[in-house]
């Protein structure tokens, strides 16, 4: 059993330090006594990916390449499809507020998309993009995908990068992608689900976001069976990505008495292979069960290890 807890503390905000001071975490303060850090992979802004996204791809066997990772392709295998060798990507509805000197994407989620809005979206903006030689499909209201020979080297970045943050550093490398995504806000600054929005005090789809690019291998055989994929904590995510360190600290309490007590309860039954896999957004933290003698385990046992021990600058 692998564990993976992205954001599990973010170094870059000295607020997570200060809420992770405070936090009460006895099982996984239990884990962290009976494993030891024995792997450390940074991969720091600039980096396209975070490090939570490399580990995963890793566990999983697909290419780790920065903003290569073929996310969007794997879905496809995963979910039952036949994504050949092509390039795919994920194509998400957002929106953009531009400023005179930046351009921020605020988080998607926030726009609540219904599937009728999304599918009438998706059906205007589907002819520019067959222009393109990208073939758009539904996939879920706020997410689509996306098909077509320029997916296949193109490097993205994650949402988890861009979200809140100037784009301008990492908008697509491709001159024919942002003309597309320049032309698609003018194509969505006048389409009647927008100004419907607009009446509703919503906010408007006026652009869109890539990710997830990349094509499988021709040696990839398909996703790994559902219970060898490793259990991913997600809660911490939508705290930290927006500094809602009250809402973080409550998601590490429910992730301590859930999925840190059923890795204690695996490493009870002597599964193997355990793994916990701690990540930042700069680094990923590998533990695994200590080796040493009966006397060094249960001196172990008695040393107190917190969270706060692996905070702090790469």
């Amino acid at each position: 059993m692998q564990l993976l807890i992205p954001y599990a503390f973010v170094t870059d905000d000295p607020r997570c330090a200060q809420a992770a001071a405070g936090l009460q975490l006895p099982v996984l303060e239990q884990l962290l006594r009976r494993l030891n850090l024995t792997r450390t992979d940074t991969v720091p802004p600039p980096a396209l990916a975070p490090p939570h996204e490399h580990a995963l791809a890793q566990a999983l066997g697909l290419p780790v390449r920065d903003g290569g990772i073929p996310w969007a392709a794997f879905e496809q295998a995963r979910g039952g499809g036949d994504p050949g060798t092509a390039g795919w990507a994920w194509v998400t509805p957002a929106h953009w507020q531009i400023g005179a000197d930046r351009i921020l994407m605020t988080d998607p989620a926030a726009l609540q998309l219904p599937e009728d809005e999304s599918r009438a979206l998706l059906q205007a903006m589907e002819p520019w993009f067959t222009q393109d030689g990208i073939t758009l499909q539904f996939d879920t209201a706020d997410r689509w995908l996306a098909r077509g020979e320029v997916f296949a080297e193109l490097a993205s970045a994650s949402l988890d990068r861009v979200i809140d943050t100037d784009l301008a550093p990492w908008l697509p490398a491709t001159a024919a992608l942002r003309r597309l995504q320049n032309e698609m806000q003018m194509l969505l600054y006048t389409h009647p689900i927008n100004d419907a929005r607009s009446a509703r005090g919503l906010p408007t789809v006026n652009s869109f976001w890539i990710s997830g690019s990349g094509a499988l291998p021709a040696a990839f055989t398909g996703a790994m069976p559902e219970a060898s994929q490793p259990v991913i904590a997600h809660a911490l995510r939508g705290p930290a990505l927006h500094g809602d360190w009250a809402g973080w600290t409550q998601a590490w309490q429910q992730i301590d008495q859930g999925a840190c007590r059923e890795l204690v309860a695996a490493l009870e039954r002597g599964a193997a292979p355990v793994e916990l896999v701690l990540c930042s957004e700069r680094d990923a933290l590998h533990f695994t069960p200590a080796a040493g003698g009966w006397r060094e385990r249960l001196q172990r046992r008695f040393r107190r290890t917190t969270l706060k021990d692996f905070i702090g600058p790469s």
